[in-house]
């Protein structure tokens, strides 16, 4: 799954150095808006731009690919349904999360706390990034410098619902701007999602699972009218799940 989302062409994007410069990018977005296609702000007097084309060539994103994700073909949709469920059942397209097997609920986290920034119905949010999670897993092509820069530029429009985020790829944008002083910065508080004591605990929790499951099948084989057991030990994975 890491492997799908570094192919995607986001690792420059996503593996930017953790700093930030709290004023200059308050001061960013209170002064934002889009002209003309292009981000548009002022920071300390000076006059920023930012292009999709700048956008894309900072952040190596590719520029062909889907910029509709309900373009994403019908049939890996069906078979994401079945690879991402929990269950033996289908899930929907705007399912829970907790509907979701561990490693793909990682996925949706990554998505949702540091690449989707949506605003909308739930519904609508999380079936977008249903049809992400189903393009990344089968590598289909995604014009990611098209769809990241539709969502900063939603980030930056004056009374938008959208959530603000990129913040500190905004800030190795604001970096790159000549005689721009943009004051103090300090380290970006670590997501959680990303942190390497949250990976490895869903690495461990998804291997237990499987090991388990292994084991349960195991057992039926040998004593299948010991139920008491088979019950169990799925329960106590549920409780780790629960505690993260």
């Amino acid at each position: 799954m890491f492997e799908s989302l570094i192919l995607t062409g986001l690792k420059v994007f996503l593996g930017c150095p953790a700093v930030f410069y709290e004023a200059a990018l308050t001061e960013f977005f209170a002064n934002s808006s889009v002209r003309n296609g292009v981000v548009v702000s002022t920071i300390k007097g000076t006059a920023i731009e930012i292009s999709e084309e700048v956008f894309a060539t900072t952040f190596e994103l590719p520029t062909e690919g889907l910029t509709d994700l309900s373009e994403v073909p019908k049939n890996l949709v069906f078979d994401a349904r079945s690879l991402f469920s929990e269950s033996t059942e289908q899930v929907s397209i705007s399912c829970l999360k907790k509907e979701l097997k561990i490693a793909y609920r990682l996925l949706s986290d990554i998505m949702a706390k540091t690449i989707y920034f949506k605003a909308g119905s739930f519904d609508a949010v999380t079936r977008d990034r249903f049809m992400l999670m189903t393009a990344i897993t089968f590598d289909v092509k995604v014009n990611w410098s098209s769809l990241l820069f539709a969502i900063l530029k939603e980030m930056v429009t004056p009374d938008s619902r959208q959530e603000k985020g990129y913040a500190i790829q905004i800030c190795v944008l604001l970096k790159n701007i000549p005689g721009l002083e943009l004051g103090e910065s300090r380290a970006f508080p670590v997501p959680r999602v990303l942190t390497e004591k949250t990976v490895h605990r869903y690495m461990v929790i998804n291997e237990k699972v499987g090991t388990e499951e292994v084991a349960d099948v195991s057992r039926v084989k040998k004593t299948p009218v010991k139920k008491a057991v088979s019950q169990k030990r799925p329960a106590s994975v549920d409780v780790e799940v629960a505690q993260w």
